[in-house]
């Protein structure tokens, strides 16, 4: 509650506005019944057709004034609750960006997905109608109550009794549903994971016949989901006809007893019909507060969850520079020991990261600016971790980076990956234009849109294109073939002259020769920038600088492709194999 309140105060002046006329709009609709019992018991009876029309205009202008003010307190609710829902949003968004590699994997992209939407959605929701039902639904039931004790209160009794029970009822069953609906969206987010995956996967899914299989597993995820959802809904239902059933007998007693009194003379007819009213209204106070704590369940379990991900701390800050490791090494990148496991950086136990448990073990390797590095090994044997722990997006275990002559722990987050450009496995084409994605949002000019295109060998499919550059691609670029995708997201990397310049499999939907090409231009065109190129093929990297064979985290072999061939029977197995030559 105390989350979503900061975010609503800075928006008080709306939301004391709303409130205001919510409550000046209450109180006028309470006035209406008292005005009509008036006009029955009072105006009627001096048969006095001018008094008549008066208070009916009366009862008009009561009834205009409260459709006013509610529709306007109504329209800004709607106004704070949605800037309060943007800025959440945004500060979702934000730190789940700048959530580090063991903090995403804590709360998992679905999760975060699932918060970002239904979470928000929840939050957004109660901030809307809980203005105005909350100022409503108490005034309503504690108006009612006061104005009917004014009246009569030998009738009010009843009131008095009914409606504590109700409340009672209310917020009790409110506070048990605020678990239950905290593992509704748990159960939303495995429903979000399932998709994702199928949706992503989807041609291997199809291609290998699995379309029962995943529907079978969506089916169970969706019946916890839809039973989880009927639990919490079931219990939320509980208040419902236990109100309607209080709601009953007391409009019973009062008309019962209200007969009583009017036959003995106590009572006014008049009394009897406003009480009536009344209770309907209190009624509808009760059922609105109970409305109020449904909303209010669902929207503290989500608040919780969203705050969880806004309230973490800065994942690898910058450290001081006398905090950090020194190197007495010149050159540009250096692994110095490192070691690294899933988990372990977090104080968790390793865990399971992307289906394998990958990890690297006393890592030592040194490049010259401008010099070129390849990295080869069996599926899991931790090469892309490599590239995680020189961009920092996790921390070794043990042992230490640097990056020219600085621990990379001392860069701000932004000065160390502007260095980079990088094509990662699966990648991502963004549904904007050919130009937008190479760019991305770097403010690259055209021409080097064009050269980076060019350097990549994607500038011909490209300019086959009547809109050339401003064509647009689909969600994923599903509209391009795999070596499109490819070239396109080379072209990105190549695009702002990056210091570093990684490319984890980046040339697997190349053929050979696009491939070749591609390695001699950036051994001619960018001869300053330093190159890493983690590969499954050899030919991507047996004509670089320095080769690191890697097997399950463990370095077999490092050195030119001749020393390899010499020195690591793996890496020449692999050869022969590739290249289909005898042995």
């Amino acid at each position: 509650m105390k989350f979503m309140l900061s975010y609503l105060k800075r928006y008080r002046w709306l939301v004391a506005a709303c409130m205001s006329l919510k409550l000046l709009g209450t109180i006028l609709e309470l006035l209406i019944p008292y005005v009509l019992e008036y006009m029955i018991d009072e105006v009627a009876p001096k048969k006095r057709m001018s008094l008549v029309l008066l208070w009916g205009a009366v009862m008009l202008a009561l009834a205009a004034l409260t459709r006013l003010t509610n529709v306007t307190a109504n329209r800004l609710s709607v106004k704070s609750a949605k800037s309060a829902t943007y800025e959440i949003r945004r500060d979702l968004f934000w730190h789940s960006l700048n959530l580090s590699g063991n903090q995403t994997d804590k709360f998992g992209l679905p999760s975060l997905t699932s918060r970002m939407t239904s979470d928000s959605y929840n939050v957004q929701n109660f901030l809307q109608s809980g203005q105005a039902l909350g100022v409503r639904a108490p005034i309503m039931l504690v108006g009612g109550i006061v104005i009917t004790m004014t009246m009569d209160v030998g009738l009010s009794a009843i009131l008095c009794v009914m409606a504590p029970v109700m409340l009672v009822v209310t917020v009790s069953v409110s506070l048990w549903g605020i678990p239950l609906y905290d593992r509704v969206q748990q159960s939303v987010d495995e429903i979000v994971r399932i998709m994702r995956e199928n949706i992503t996967g989807i041609r291997v899914v199809k291609a290998l016949s699995k379309e029962d299989y995943e529907r079978r597993r969506f089916g169970a995820a969706n019946e916890t989901m839809t039973r989880r959802e009927r639990k919490a809904g079931v219990v939320m239902a509980l208040p419902g006809p236990l109100m309607t059933l209080a709601l009953n007998i007391g409009l019973t007693l009062v008309v019962v007893i209200g007969a009583i009194r009017v036959n003995n003379g106590v009572t006014k007819p008049g009394v009897i019909l406003a009480f009536l009213t009344y209770f309907n209204m209190i009624l509808m106070g009760v059922m609105g507060l109970n409305r109020v704590f449904m909303m209010l369940s669902k929207a503290t379990a989500s608040a919780k969850r969203i705050e969880a991900v806004i309230a973490q701390p800065e994942g690898l800050a910058a450290i001081p520079e006398e905090q950090a490791a020194h190197t007495d090494r010149e050159e540009f990148i250096v692994f110095d020991h490192v070691s690294f496991r899933y988990g372990e950086a977090s104080g968790k136990v390793p865990t399971v990261h992307e289906g394998i448990q990958m990890s690297i073990s006393e890592l030592s390797f040194a490049m010259k600016k401008g010099g070129s590095l390849g990295i080869i090994g069996a599926t899991g044997c931790g090469k892309t971790t490599v590239i995680n722990l020189l961009m920092r997006f996790y921390d070794p275990t043990e042992g230490h980076i640097f990056v020219d002559g600085k621990d990379v722990r001392t860069y701000e987050k932004d000065d160390l990956r502007r260095k980079f450009g990088v094509v990662f496995q699966n990648d991502v084409i963004f549904a904007e234009s050919l130009a937008e994605n190479i760019d991305f949002g770097r403010n690259v000019d055209e021409e080097g849109i064009r050269t980076a295109a060019a350097n990549a060998r994607a500038q011909e499919f490209i300019e086959a294109y009547d809109d050339t550059y401003q064509h647009q691609a689909a969600i994923h670029g599903a509209n391009f073939s795999g070596g499109q995708r490819q070239r396109v997201l080379i072209a990105r990397a190549l695009a702002a002259h990056p210091e570093i310049l990684v490319l984890d499999d980046a040339s697997s939907a190349l053929d050979y020769k696009t491939d070749a090409a591609l390695r001699k231009v950036i051994r001619e065109k960018y001869r300053d920038t330093t190159t890493i190129v983690v590969a499954q093929r050899i030919s991507s990297i047996m004509s670089l600088d320095d080769i690191i064979m890697l097997d399950e985290g463990d370095v077999i072999g490092h050195g030119t492709h001749e020393e390899l061939m010499a020195s690591c029977p793996k890496y020449r197995e692999i050869y022969h194999t590739q290249m289909g030559e005898g042995r």
